[in-house]
């Protein structure tokens, strides 16, 4: 994954006029947010074509908004692993189809939790469309933990994904349930229904 350059204020202009307005959009996100329980979609395009019509914006604008509304979590603060501490041995493996998922131990630092995902699979059998190099799996644990993939790639009959899991784990994994479940494309709502459970005892 690539590292999130920096932001730059695009101009030093600001017309000071506004500042209530644009206020008030940030209430209405917040509302927006906490109404749709953090789970909006995305407008039918008729909606999209009649408030494009009725204030005079262009669709396509308005396309870029409601887009970029449904990906605010990946605009959270990236947090980089610092003072590594232990390995948590974990040893587990999951035979789904064609495919053999294994995690070996669990990476604990101060800040974070690093766990890493492996794949891999026969090179002599033809797999589905949906094979390891076409696809993308996210990390589900639960409140309070936020996963965010960081890095991954694959070779012949391997493939290696790396999640940073915030705040850290516990020392003590036990009856923690690493959820990974596989999307066909990067950050979009198409799962596949492939879901691989790792069960920590």
């Amino acid at each position: 994954m690539l590292k999130r350059m920096p932001f730059e204020r695009p101009t030093e202009h600001y017309d000071e006029r506004i500042i209530t307005i644009d206020e008030q959009i940030c209430a209405l996100l917040k509302q927006r947010k906490e109404q749709s329980e953090n789970n909006p979609g995305f407008p039918p395009m008729e909606y999209v074509s009649k408030w494009a019509a009725t204030y005079e914006l262009y669709e396509d604008f308005l396309k870029a908004i409601f887009g970029t509304f449904g990906s605010e979590e990946h605009f959270r603060p990236v947090v980089e692993p610092i003072e590594f501490r232990k390995h948590i041995p974990v040893l587990k493996s999951v035979e789904n189809k064609e495919c053999f998922y294994t995690i070996n131990s669990i990476r604990q630092y101060s800040n974070a939790s690093v766990v890493t995902f492996n794949i891999d699979w026969d090179v002599t059998t033809d797999l589905p469309s949906s094979s390891p190099k076409q696809s993308y799996f996210e990390l589900h644990i639960g409140e309070p933990y936020f996963c965010r993939m960081n890095n991954g790639g694959s070779t012949s009959g391997h493939a290696s994904f790396n999640y940073i899991i915030t705040p850290p784990l516990p020392d003590d994994i036990a009856g923690i349930e690493l959820v990974f479940e596989e999307y066909s494309k990067p950050f979009k709502n198409d799962e596949t229904g492939t879901k691989i459970t790792f069960m920590v005892e």
